[in-house]
């Protein structure tokens, strides 16, 4: 019998639970599941565009384990999106970060804390409205 996995740490979760394809009957439309730390995965690496390593520190886990969990995510998106299936968001093992990290257009980062961590992404960077 396996260890219990550790909870991966998540900056944000997101708004909306599940995509389905357009032009397709929802009753016969096949889908896939996300969990939530995988939707986080591909925040930090794709949206991001943070490096592995740093990836795996902001989700408290190692860089092999941040790795698997990316390519989960990617073959399952890549499934949904090839064969018309719909995605739903929903379970893992995981926590709340208390601190995120966002990355406006320019490129500058800053950091948010508490309840806005949850919130829908800013629109504007703080640095270039300063």
């Amino acid at each position: 019998m396996g260890r219990q996995p550790l909870r991966r740490r998540v900056g944000f979760v997101p708004p909306v639970s599940s995509f389905t394809p357009s032009g397709r009957q929802l009753s016969l439309i096949q889908g896939v599941k996300l969990t939530v730390e995988e939707m986080e995965a591909i925040r930090l690496k794709d949206i991001e565009e943070l490096e592995l390593e740093d990836c795996a520190r902001e989700m408290n886990v190692s860089r092999t384990t941040f790795s698997r969990i990316l390519d989960s995510a990617r073959k399952s998106i890549a499934d949904a999106l090839l064969n018309g299936k719909a995605i739903v968001i929903e379970g893992g093992t995981f926590e709340i970060s208390a601190i995120r990290q966002f990355t406006c257009p320019m490129g500058n980062r800053w950091y948010a804390v508490g309840e806005h961590i949850t919130a829908q992404l800013p629109k504007d960077c703080p640095i270039r409205n300063k």
